[in-house]
């Protein structure tokens, strides 16, 4: 069999404007440096590091000076997409290079990695507009390589009453294009803060535990579980076959 395309996906950070501060009891960003450690200490091959959106919780300067700097610990190609608490323009301009970037698409060999945004102005909630939707489409014209789509918001159900009032309001949109494109394979997402696996039109429907504090799944209303911080891993063959499985905080 051959080698597969390696990415790892961490969403979630909620780094704050201030180190050493705490959110629902958490140090966002002590717990962000020490899962991605962890990663770089237990993965032996990492092709990209795959970021799914609110990076900072205080979308400042200062929390994304600080994001950049812990990324920059490592030699990894790392790429980020906006989350409903991030400031998007803020972002691209100080996550911004070769190694670290917030590129919409990334060509592999055997695959390609699209990443849309869904952030709506002035809501929580996701929504993916007309010119995210037609770079979309354009895009699976261009390429036909396997594709995997990354993006913030989540396009199924969780079956979490509060959480699911947030998800992708144009959804069936998105699955209405992609039903045309046998080459898009899966589609991974943040903003659950828990793990979802499940399929929707023969595509594969991913959801990725937060790096810092997690919801509980199958919940009315906001509720925190005690499940580590965790992330995923990727393993993507050149027929278009995914492995992929969850791995949580070993601290």
């Amino acid at each position: 069999m051959d080698s597969p395309l390696i990415i790892i996906q961490i969403t979630d950070l909620h780094i704050l404007a201030e180190p050493g501060k705490t959110m629902s009891g958490v140090d966002t960003e002590q717990s962000f440096i020490q899962l991605l450690k962890q990663i770089h200490n237990s993965q032996q091959k990492i092709d990209l590091l795959l970021v799914t959106g609110d990076l900072a919780q205080d979308p400042c300067e200062s929390s994304y000076q600080r994001i950049f700097q812990a990324f920059k610990q490592y030699p990894t190609k790392t790429v980020c997409l906006p989350g409903n608490h991030d400031d998007f323009s803020l972002m691209q301009q100080i996550i911004a290079g070769q190694q670290l970037n917030c590129d919409k698409q990334l060509r592999f060999k055997h695959w390609q990695v699209i990443n849309l945004n869904s952030k709506k102005k002035g809501s929580q909630g996701g929504y993916l507009a007309a010119s995210e939707l037609s770079y979309l489409s354009n895009t699976l014209e261009e390429s036909k390589l396997n594709t995997l789509i990354a993006v913030h918001h989540h396009p199924v159900q969780t079956h979490s009453k509060w959480m699911d009032t947030m998800m992708i309001e144009n959804s069936d949109e998105l699955f209405s294009l992609i039903k045309q494109y046998p080459h898009v394979k899966a589609i991974t997402c943040g903003h659950i803060h828990q793990e979802i696996h499940s399929i929707k039109n023969d595509k594969l429907i991913l959801g990725t535990p937060s790096t810092c504090f997690q919801f509980k799944p199958l919940s009315a209303e906001y509720a925190v579980d005690n499940n580590q911080a965790g992330y995923r891993v990727f393993s993507l063959y050149s027929n278009g076959n995914i492995e992929t499985e969850v791995y949580r905080s070993d601290i």
